[in-house]
């Protein structure tokens, strides 16, 4: 063995169990990038075998073979022949679901032909063998003409023959080994594998708790009610689980603006770090519990296979409007952040459908509105009962209704105009159920938070802070009227008088086009009252007496469909390669916002509300 590093790719099926084989053998400590020219992430992770190989481990996108369809498959092939700006790797670890084995091994025939060394690690081999699924390795081997390994990702000692076989296999490989043209007759790699499985493998018919859960999960009534029950348990746990942590942290930054703020004696330096900074971050990192909460339940959703039955029950709903069911998980995942669900949206293959899912996902009610729901439904809608209701609660569903009914509208009218072209079935293998891999799960949720967390510190810190200067200079904070921000405010404050915005709203709406969030502590700002959030008596108090309810409605319209994120259009921008697709997102969405909001306003001021 060489003292050279080896690469060695990881390549299989989503579901497969790869990412958990590739935590367990770098243990979790990836370096995470971008491959060259796209947006597609590349996790690379080192690890040493017995035999004292030093290995970097490349974590591929899910792919089926190496006819690739979405963005994510195309990447990982071009990767794996070289074309992404490095070498080839020298060898490929194949992980295929042992349990599914049959429908993956003409994506090991596909590998084979490349000419690269490959090792075919049948994962999860004691579920496989739970279901009774029967495997003779040694025979299975000798037919493919590689070494084949029985695995269990998730232990210690279920890795340890595979890492046992890179030794073995690696020693007579030299790195740098040329990828050939991959065999392009698969209807006979098919064939051939096909007949590989029917001697190596005796399959059973889906075992009996599969059946079972699937006659009601994928059930066309049964399903949907249980769909909807899954959902309504989510966003119910996002309100009601997240409120003590909130609590917790709103009293938290509260002491900690008690305890800085003696310290600071100067007035510029004490509003800057007290009401800017400390305030800035703090009425958005209060959100953190709602989006850790929501996280989990998608994260636990995907693991356990049942993500896969939702998609697949919702297929049929989709293709209504022109997508597949798809389209379903990156449209879930914006509930929590847009940007996650529009990255999501590489797994769909039809371009067309890809670009549609990204155009309307931002119309997905994201956490960065609830602030300013929150706080203009406590100010102006009365807590009274409809029923065994409560009306803010149905004001509060009723703007998530709006959201979904609207991101369907569009993707209607989109599939019939811009993105028009035939509609793509669902095609998608269901992974068997089972609990997730809690060390995946946890490691997932605390990047998920951690990206939220640097949002929080930089883009939210930033837009609070250059508000603060705007509306502290040049009068000394003694007013809006004279301050930078009032300035900016009266240049454009007439294009929006026609919907019943005034000044201060304005105003707010400025740091807002950073991030949405950032509008509940600018109108703190604006309205000279310090540090507040969305539960503030101070503020609440301040905009009950200063905006009509016609204006407020305005405004919640207005949040409902309005781009207000910059970095949401950074990422369509870098996931269509396109300025014409993202021009084209932020004029539609600013001309819904502001057509919804001329309407929501005469119709309120008519009808003497």
């Amino acid at each position: 063995m060489t003292a050279t590093t080896l690469r060695l790719a990881l390549v299989g099926a989503p579901n497969s169990g790869k990412t958990t084989l590739f935590n367990g053998l770098t243990g979790g400590l990836a370096k995470t990038a971008n491959y060259a020219g796209t947006t597609v992430e590349t996790r690379n992770g080192r690890f040493e075998t017995p035999a004292g190989a030093s290995v970097t481990l490349i974590d591929l996108p899910g792919i089926y073979g190496l006819e690739a369809r979405s963005t994510d498959e195309r990447v990982a092939v071009e990767a794996i022949q070289g074309k992404r700006g490095d070498p080839p790797p020298d060898a490929l670890i194949l992980v295929a679901d042992a349990a599914n084995l049959r429908t993956h091994l003409h994506t090991v025939l596909q590998m084979k032909s490349l000419g690269l060394p490959v090792i075919v690690a049948l994962n999860m081999i004691d579920l496989a063998e739970r279901d009774g699924v029967k495997i003779d390795l040694p025979k299975l081997a000798v037919m493919l003409g590689v070494p084949v390994v029985a695995t269990r990702a998730t232990r210690k000692a279920g890795r340890e023959s595979l890492v046992a076989k890179i030794d073995e296999v690696l020693k007579a490989v030299p790195p740098g080994t040329v990828v050939a043209e991959p065999v392009h007759d698969l209807r006979a790699l098919q064939r051939e594998a096909r007949r590989i499985a029917d001697e190596t493998m005796v399959e059973p018919a889906m075992n009996k708790f599969t059946r079972g859960m699937d006659a009601i999960l994928l059930h066309p009534v049964a399903g949907v009610v249980v769909l909807v029950a899954v959902l309504f348990v989510v966003f119910q746990a996002v309100f009601a689980w997240a409120t003590p942590l909130m609590d917790a942290i709103e009293v938290g930054f509260a002491s900690l603006q008690e305890a800085v703020s003696p310290l600071i004696t100067n007035e510029i330096l004490h509003g800057f770090i007290v009401d800017a900074a400390i305030n800035g971050v703090g009425s958005v990192v209060v959100f953190l519990p709602q989006i850790v909460i929501l996280f989990a339940f998608i994260l636990f959703m995907e693991a356990s296979g049942y993500m896969a039955r939702a998609a697949f029950l919702m297929d049929e709903l989709m293709l209504r409007v022109g997508l597949n069911g798809r389209a379903f998980i990156p449209l879930l995942s914006s509930f929590a952040c847009a940007i996650p669900g529009i990255m999501a949206a590489r797994t769909i293959e039809e371009e067309r459908d890809r670009i549609t899912t990204i155009m309307v996902a931002p119309l997905m009610t994201c956490s960065a509105r609830l602030p300013v729901y929150t706080l203009l439904i406590g100010v102006f809608i009365p807590q009274t009962m409809v029923g065994p209701f409560n009306l803010q609660g149905l004001v509060l569903f009723a703007l998530y209704a709006l959201g979904v009914i609207s991101a369907v509208a569009v993707a209607f009218v989109l599939k019939r105009t811009a993105t028009k072209g035939p509609s793509q079935p669902l095609i998608m293998e269901l992974p068997t159920y089972k609990l997730p891999v809690w060390r995946d799960f946890f490691l997932g949720l605390v990047s998920k938070a951690w990206a939220f967390l640097k949002r929080a510190g930089t883009i939210i810190f930033g837009t609070t802070v250059a508000l603060w200067v705007l509306a502290y200079f040049p009068n000394g904070g003694t007013g809006l009227e004279g301050s930078y921000a009032g300035m900016i405010g009266r240049v454009i404050e007439p294009i929006f008088k026609p919907i019943g915005f005034n000044l201060e709203m304005v105003v707010a709406l400025i740091p807002g086009m950073a991030a949405r969030e950032a509008a509940v502590s600018s109108l703190g700002l604006i309205y000279s009252l310090g540090p507040v959030d969305e539960t503030s008596q101070a503020l609440q108090t301040t905009l009950g007496s200063a905006w009509t309810l016609p204006m407020a409605l305005s405004f919640i319209a207005w949040y409902v469909y309005a781009p207000q994120c910059f970095a949401t259009l950074a990422t369509v921008r870098r996931e269509t390669n396109s300025w014409q697709w993202t021009g084209f997102m932020f004029a539609y969405l600013i001309g819904l916002a502001y057509a919804a909001s001329m309407v929501t306003f005469w119709i309120a001021t008519w009808s003497g509300l």
